[in-house]
């Protein structure tokens, strides 16, 4: 049974979740792979295959990315900070 490899977290500026705004994931050399919108507690949730990505959050004047490693069934929790 294959497991799937997910990458989740939370967006935060200040240490408050931030709801509104998007988080988008890049592959390793950089290309947009997908894009979803934060919840109302900032936090979002993709299915990927294992490998590094970089999660980026756009929300209303600010960004912010994260780097992470995915590995084929284990969750990547993964918060990322914003700022202007």
């Amino acid at each position: 049974m294959a497991r799937e490899t997910v990458i989740q977290g939370v967006v935060v500026r200040e240490g408050e979740p931030v709801s509104t705004g998007y988080a988008r994931l890049l592959d390793e050399g950089g290309d947009f792979t997908a894009e979803v919108p934060l919840s109302a507690t900032g936090q979002f949730r993709f299915f990927a295959r294992p490998g590094q990505w970089t999660v980026r959050a756009l929300v209303p004047g600010a960004s912010g990315e994260r780097r992470v490693v995915a590995r084929q069934g284990e969750p990547v929790d993964a918060q990322v900070e914003v700022t202007a």
